[in-house]
């Protein structure tokens, strides 16, 4: 998964009512980042255990997919050919407000767009347990899934869903987070070593600009049972490296990692506790960094002083870094992964191996060492220069609410209209 650790606003979830009434959720969703330590290759690897390898005249790319879904509709003979469900399982609405607001309607507008009846597909959320993830995963191909695509809480059930599918005959697509020692066919997600390049050159873009003298860094994780956050060190520590090597920057701590926001707090007070030196931090994500933030605040430490980065483009974590609080956030536009992931079920689901062109790369599974082909999304760097390009003109953050009360001047200013 990402680390999205986001807050829940309600007015972005607009499409979920729709949704809910249509029944198409068995229940709401949430986390982020992906497993990618692979390249970007143009082999599609093999096809998945339903995939004849047959050519298709129907091809769709890694670049294909927009804002409003319109190369879904080039699927639609394969929604034709097509045998059996699709079955999409969220992993909780904890962790990350995302899967409720942005996967699941997203999924269902891909679905939809690519010519799959009400019926043909589900989306389903484990709501934080592994016993109901498995259970989900186990009724829905008795329910007649021919492909799964699977957001797993952990890579224990995953394994577990995936070693079950593989018996029936059923396809998996390991969705925003891979299952490490599984058996899925694919799977679909950001490069996250690229995500935790972002941040890392996020932070030292931002420590030149606030003119940080002797940079004193704090270095925090994600989780470290999180296969992604452990991607996303592997990303930031690169372009760290060299600072530290060369003694411009010093690496005063590296807690244990956490994606629980008052956990990380914890985690930063005793380390500044400790360490009043230090004038930076490398934070994983948003949610993890706005109780930092609220910290720095009641310190009465002013804006652009010292850098804290994030990632989710969550609401909470844009009005930071309009507030000079915050260097910026690493944003994946979810449209983009859930177009992936249902084209890539409706090629299996039709029996047809996906194009080279839609599974751009491979990505190493470090337990099986399994090399397995994936599709793998370009994210972006967000800070008030291109925010209203980006997330606000994505409509993945409402400006009404990102502009609210004392935002407004800060919007007026980043060219975003309230």
């Amino acid at each position: 998964m990402s680390t999205y650790r986001s807050t829940s606003v309600a007015s972005r979830a607009k499409l979920v009512p729709a949704l809910a009434a249509m029944g198409l959720l068995a229940s709401a969703c949430s986390g982020g980042g992906s497993g990618y330590s692979g390249s970007a290759s143009g082999s599609s690897g093999s096809a998945g255990s339903n995939s004849s390898g047959s050519s298709t005249s129907v091809a769709v790319s890694a670049t294909s997919f927009t804002r409003n879904f319109s190369a879904m509709a080039s699927l639609k003979p394969l929604a034709a050919k097509g045998k059996g469900m699709v079955a999409a399982i969220l992993p909780d609405t904890v962790s990350s407000a995302r899967y409720t607001e942005f996967d699941a309607p997203y999924l269902a507008k891909a679905f939809q767009a690519a010519g799959l009846k009400q019926s043909q597909y589900v989306i389903q959320n484990a709501q934080g347990s592994d016993a109901t993830e498995l259970t989900d995963a186990q009724s829905d191909i008795a329910r007649g899934a021919t492909v799964l695509i699977m957001d797993p809480l952990d890579s224990g059930v995953g394994a577990q869903i995936e070693s079950y599918a593989k018996a029936h005959g059923v396809a998996v697509i390991d969705y925003d987070r891979l299952t490490l020692g599984g058996s899925r066919s694919y799977y679909v997600s950001f490069n996250n070593i690229g995500v935790g390049k972002l941040i890392g050159q996020g932070l030292a873009t931002c420590v030149s600009a606030w003119h940080v003298k002797k940079p004193q860094v704090l270095v925090m994780r994600g989780a470290p049972t999180d296969n992604n956050a452990t991607l996303f060190a592997q990303g930031y520590d690169a372009v760290m490296k060299p600072y530290f090597s060369s003694g411009k920057w010093v690496k005063v701590g590296q807690p244990a990692g956490t994606w629980d926001p008052p956990t990380a707090e914890t985690e930063f007070q005793q380390a500044y506790t400790a360490h009043r030196n230090i004038n930076a931090v490398l934070m994983p994500n948003d949610e993890t960094a706005a109780p930092v933030i609220t910290y720095l605040k009641t310190l009465h430490i002013p804006p652009r002083t010292f850098p804290v980065t994030g990632q989710d483009a969550t609401l909470v974590g844009l009005q930071n870094v309009l507030s000079g609080y915050q260097c910026g956030t690493a944003y994946k536009p979810i449209y983009l992964e859930a177009q992936a992931a249902a084209s890539l079920a409706m090629y299996i689901r039709a029996s047809q191996k996906p194009p080279a062109s839609l599974v751009n790369g491979v990505t190493t599974d470090t337990q099986s060492h399994a090399q397995v082909p994936s599709v793998l999304l370009k994210p972006e760097w967000v800070t008030t220069s291109n925010m209203a390009s980006t997330v606000i003109k994505d409509q993945f953050v409402p400006a009404s609410q990102l502009c609210a009360g004392s935002f407004a001047t800060s919007c007026q200013a980043a060219g975003i209209k309230g």
